[in-house]
């Protein structure tokens, strides 16, 4: 029996969205923008792994164009394609239950981006709950910047630092030693059952240490509360029979803890796809191993970083040999991404781009699926493969 790797480099867009004006992000193009940079500054990216599985030749049916300094493949090794988000808003749940063949068909409830941005209400609830007199930042904004705006006085008050963005989501930053991990994830999950009737998708705890400004930094503790996914995923359908399902990285949080029968957290990209690794060495047959490679997003496509994105998938690319060495005969490898976050857009947002689908294995016949309708067809195709009941969106591209 085969296993399914899912790969998701959160927020690696390839441009092309057929509807990317109508979230402001026409024009907006993640890998292509990455490409242009190092290409300007006389160092083509080197994705030599990738490229030769398909992906320049993904990114040019997304958009009509070759990254700079990058060739098509002319016999790629894999299944390649773009695809389209059925899906409305950008937003990380919206991405990740889509590829598990559940798009969300609503409407995600969002702040304002006025200061402050929560509701008084809200704002009393959680000063009630911690017995303080007040919250910090109560906007939109990054946050790091909410680390250095922010931090000196959470330390010095005990008030929680709550900001939001562009996201269906309310962000809780907290310091691990003098507030509390363990508070922290406590006043989230208070937080959480609060605003479930305003339809917000997720409540993110955001630990951090340091002393000062200077030095605070975001660790690893991070956790997502998220409301559960509309109806059961691809994930539901394979523990349901039987199947294991191993998340990594912060996979389990995104879906709510639902459809996961082994969850491994690990912080960084690096660590993540060494946890790859070891899953692909125990998991048995039919299983799901889902991961989620969140540098790219959090710290890279969110801060603006072109060259960090740029290395950090130079980095991703090297390892792909890796993984390829130690699958099984009928393993099958998907690579994709949940949204774009292009770190050369204006502002901080996600951008709505299509992503890449990029499917291999040791016997996966090599073909061109198109740009597709929707993330679903990941799904689909993993049921189809591992024999499963079908997913209730998408089509197979096996």
């Amino acid at each position: 029996m085969a296993r399914a790797f899912i790969l998701i480099l959160d927020s690696f867009g390839i441009g092309g969205a057929s509807d990317a004006a109508k979230y402001g992000d026409e024009g907006s193009n993640t890998l292509g923008h990455i490409a242009q940079y190092f290409d300007q500054h006389a160092n083509p990216l080197k994705l030599p792994h990738l490229q030769s599985l398909g992906l320049i030749n993904a990114a040019e049916l997304a958009c009509g164009e070759l990254p700079l300094g990058m060739a098509r493949n002319l016999a790629p090794k894999g299944i390649y394609g773009a695809s389209d988000e059925r899906s409305r808003g950008k937003d990380t749940p919206s991405g990740h239950w889509e590829i598990a063949g559940q798009p969300v068909m609503f409407d995600w409830g969002y702040f304002p981006n006025t200061t402050p941005t929560f509701p008084d209400d809200l704002k009393a609830k959680i000063c009630a709950y911690l017995e303080v007199d007040d919250i910090l930042a109560n906007c939109h904004g990054s946050g790091t910047d909410m680390l250095t705006s922010f931090g000196e006085d959470h330390i010095k008050s005990g008030q929680p630092i709550c900001y939001t963005s562009a996201d269906s989501v309310l962000q809780i930053a907290a310091h691990e030693e003098t507030f509390g991990l363990e508070k922290l994830y406590d006043l989230c999950a208070f937080v959480r059952a609060e605003i479930m009737d305003l339809n917000i998708g997720r409540v993110i705890a955001r630990p951090f240490i340091g002393s000062n400004k200077d030095n605070f930094e975001r660790t690893g503790n991070r956790r997502d509360y998220s409301v559960l996914p509309p109806k059961p995923t691809l994930l539901d359908i394979a523990k349901d029979n039987g199947r294991e399902v191993y998340s990594i990285g912060k996979i389990s949080d995104i879906y709510a803890h639902q459809g996961i029968t082994q969850a491994q957290k690990a912080n960084g990209n690096m660590a993540l796809f060494d946890e790859t690794l070891k899953a692909a060495q125990e998991a048995p047959d039919g299983s799901i191993i889902m991961t989620n490679f969140v540098d790219f997003d959090m710290l890279f496509g969110h801060r603006r970083d072109i060259q960090g994105y740029g290395d950090a998938l130079e980095a991703f690319d090297k390892r792909l040999p890796e993984l390829s060495a130690i699958l099984q005969n009928d393993d099958l490898v998907i690579i994709t991404a949940d949204h774009g976050c292009d770190p050369s857009w204006t502002g901080t947002d996600h951008t709505r781009e299509r992503v890449p689908i990029i499917a291999y294995g040791p016997n996966i016949a090599p073909k061109d699926i198109g740009v597709r309708s929707s993330f679903a067809d990941i799904g689909a195709s993993v049921a189809q493969y591992l024999s499963l009941p079908e997913t209730q969106y998408g089509e197979s591209f096996l």
